[in-house]
């Protein structure tokens, strides 16, 4: 795990980072959907592309959307495709799942899907089936699904916000991706990382400041403030009152 080129994005050595590792690993080798879940800053994106990379799929394409991008009304053109002419104004359009046809699709935000998109979703899961807007004819597709949220599914289901069937077909293989304050003695190496286009490196109060620091917005929001810091402080070592916390 240490030497796979593959987690040169995804650093640290914790208990709780190698044992994602892991995981992603066992998940890359099958082709059964992923469900990613982890607060916002995580690196849920940064995860599903290892996934990818690491399976026999690696080569063909790896496409990324956005749940809350599929309005209702255009959710089958976007996902599978629609021929020109097929609504008022329609220019043919490959879809999503065409798009990544023999590679990955990942769709992010996977809680904020209706009961139409989850109802769309599952059935490609169930059959590996699609229909182009526009065409009597189905059509077969070899797709790898990686769902991700930060929403509470368990409650969304509790609340009848998330079909049953969906969410056993996505969650056969869940990826828990802990909150950086769960394994913050991997915070020195990603903010060395951080720092690296920068040339420079962090005082060690600055260091200790950060350590003492609950990061809500976890990675991304530790590499925005090395940004920030690096960008503001003119010598090499970045002193403490250049790290900007959220309080």
């Amino acid at each position: 795990i240490k030497n796979n080129p593959e987690f040169s994005g995804f650093l640290g050595d914790s208990k709780e980072i190698l044992k994602v590792k892991n995981q992603i690993i066992n998940i890359a080798k099958n082709n059964q959907p992923v469900l990613l879940l982890g607060e916002t800053g995580t690196g849920k994106t940064t995860i599903a592309k290892i996934i990818h990379n690491l399976s026999q799929r690696v080569g063909n394409p790896f496409v990324s959307e956005s749940i809350p991008n599929l309005p209702d009304q255009l959710a089958s053109s976007i996902l599978f495709g629609n021929t020109e002419g097929a609504y008022t104004d329609a220019k043919h359009r490959q879809g999503l799942f065409k798009a990544a046809n023999k590679g990955t699709l990942f769709l992010d935000e996977v809680g904020f899907a209706s009961f139409s998109i989850q109802g769309l979703l599952l059935t490609v899961i169930e059959n590996g089936i699609i229909r182009t807007v526009g065409k009597d004819k189905e059509e077969s597709v070899d797709v790898r699904l990686i769902f991700a949220t930060n929403s509470d599914l368990s409650s969304m289901r509790k609340q009848g916000l998330l079909r049953e069937d969906f969410y056993q077909r996505i969650s056969t293989y869940c990826l828990h991706l802990p909150p950086l304050r769960d394994h913050i003695s991997d915070l020195p190496k990603l903010a060395e990382s951080f720092l690296q286009e920068y040339n420079k490196e962090l005082h060690k109060y600055s260091l200790e400041k950060m350590m003492n620091y609950t990061w809500p917005g976890n990675i991304r929001e530790l590499q925005n403030c090395i940004r920030r810091a690096a960008t503001f402080c003119q010598n090499q070592v970045i002193t403490p009152d250049y790290i900007e916390l959220d309080y």
